[in-house]
């Protein structure tokens, strides 16, 4: 019996990973990279609007609260158990060497969790907590759901549902202190270097350096369970990342199916004995009497 429940559970649990897999037919919607690469870029240069959002206690809070600086942007959500976590650590290492270098008052960074209602209030700052960043000047915020559309759209951020998570571009959006789109930097690996240069420029009051073609730009961009394949022009599945979760399940699977096998051993062990002595399973033993009696 519990055989059969681990092996259905483990079916179906093969069943969903092999539909996130499927790289056609059946495969489930994915993201336009090249289209996204593209809204990105045309979002440099655009004014963001008047948007509110709440922090890590649930104060509301404006985008124009953390102007008048550069400011770094970073949509997540923190469902994601392993690339946005990757990436936001890495930000935090390139925004760490960059307070060493300029001032961690110089700039301001936010991330903002795009997946509502789930990135709430308390999952941001748990997220924050797990991620162990304090900085004074990194915010993470919740946008009502009702505005994700319009806020993500401002930043030219795109991003689709598949039953893995979310495909969606990895970048950062730097702002001028005014609110504008300065520069967006691509990758799940950040460093000084990419996100210095266009906060360098900012502080210096340098005009918006010139973009590199989209064409250049898609084969860089790494997206959420797929990468580009240069050789046939399109992206595929990310099947190192499917495997990972494969793994996870067997392993979870293998320790339900140990410590269920173990409990009916045991329960096994008991009905014998209780059966030897007219003990029935469950029940206070019997009591002994005495031949007087």
């Amino acid at each position: 019996m519990i055989g059969r429940v681990a092996l259905a559970i483990g079916g179906a649990l093969f069943s969903a990973l092999a539909l996130a897999a499927a790289p056609e037919g059946i495969a489930p919607a994915a993201l336009d990279a090249p289209g996204a690469v593209r809204d990105s870029q045309a979002a440099i240069g655009r004014q963001i609007g008047e948007h509110r959002l709440l922090d890590r206690q649930g104060r509301e809070v404006r985008l124009a609260d953390y102007l008048g600086k550069p400011l770094l942007v970073s949509f997540i959500y923190t469902g994601c158990f392993q690339v946005c976590p990757t990436t936001t650590q890495s930000l935090a290492q390139a925004v760490d060497q960059l307070a060493q270098d300029f001032g961690a008052d110089k700039f301001s960074v936010l991330s903002i969790g795009f997946n509502q209602p789930f990135d709430s209030p308390a999952a941001m700052r748990a997220f924050a907590a797990q991620m162990r960043i304090d900085a004074r000047n990194w915010e993470f915020l919740s946008p009502p759901g009702a505005t994700v559309d319009a806020l993500t759209r401002d930043f030219g951020f795109r991003y689709v549902a598949t039953p893995a998570g979310f495909d969606h571009v990895l970048m950062v959006s730097v702002l001028d202190p005014n609110g504008r789109i300065y520069a967006q930097v691509y990758g799940d690996q950040l460093s000084r270097d990419k996100l210095g240069e266009p906060v360098r420029l900012l502080l210096r009051d340098a005009p918006m350096p010139a973009g590199l073609p989209v064409a250049a730009l898609i084969e860089r961009v790494r997206i959420l369970c797929t990468v580009y394949d240069p050789n046939t022009g399109k992206y595929r599945y990310n099947y190192g990342l499917i495997l990972e979760i494969a793994g996870g399940v067997t392993f979870a699977l293998a320790m339900i199916w140990f410590y269920a096998n173990e409990w009916w051993n045991r329960r096994r062990l008991r009905r014998g004995r209780a059966r030897r002595t007219g003990q029935r399973p469950g029940k206070p033993p019997l009591v002994e009497r005495s031949a007087d009696a």
